[in-house]
């Protein structure tokens, strides 16, 4: 009996989220976010709300090559590359920046100041550091900014460009 209702719910979920009204920004305050109203008409069912949150960063993350510049001589920010590091070693790094590959950021940004300078020679950021993630194409240096911000880290960016966009801009300076 249950299996039966479970399998009839089962396709009653893909109307309703096909008939859906999208309410952007109801779920979070200030967030990004979406809500989704559902209602059936059927006798016995009730309204069903969802609501999911697609990242905890705020909405303005990206930061250019000419503002990463500025920030690495002013020494504005912590500057965290996420790639591997064979892939520094082959290809090259942004001076200044500190390696946690994006498997390791989770666990790194809750290590102790000791511990995090010892495994990756860099000052332990702060919460409310500006912390700029970097990658090769700007693809990891995302997901660890979402890492980062979930951990509660306020002043978190990335860098869409990485490393690639790095060396362009380096080539044409």
């Amino acid at each position: 009996m249950a299996l039966r209702r479970c399998w009839r719910f089962a396709g009653v979920v893909p109307r309703l989220l096909w008939n859906s009204t999208v309410l952007p920004g109801a779920c979070v305050p200030g967030g990004r976010s979406s809500v989704s109203s559902l209602v059936n008409t059927h006798p016995g069912y009730h309204q069903l709300l969802l609501c999911s949150r697609f990242s905890s960063a705020p909405a303005s993350t990206d930061v250019t090559y000419e503002q990463l510049k500025q920030l690495l001589a002013g020494r504005k920010a912590v500057v965290i590359d996420v790639r591997e590091p064979w892939e520094l070693r082959e290809y090259g790094f942004i001076p200044g920046s500190i390696n946690v590959p994006l498997g390791q950021v989770n666990t790194a940004l809750q290590l102790g100041a000791d511990e995090f300078k010892e495994k990756y020679g860099g000052e332990m950021p702060q919460q409310t550091d500006n912390i700029v993630f970097t990658c090769l194409a700007g693809i990891r240096s995302k997901n660890a900014l979402d890492t980062a911000a979930s951990l509660g880290y306020k002043d978190v960016q990335h860098y869409p460009g990485g490393w690639q966009d790095w060396v362009k801009n380096e080539q044409h300076n």
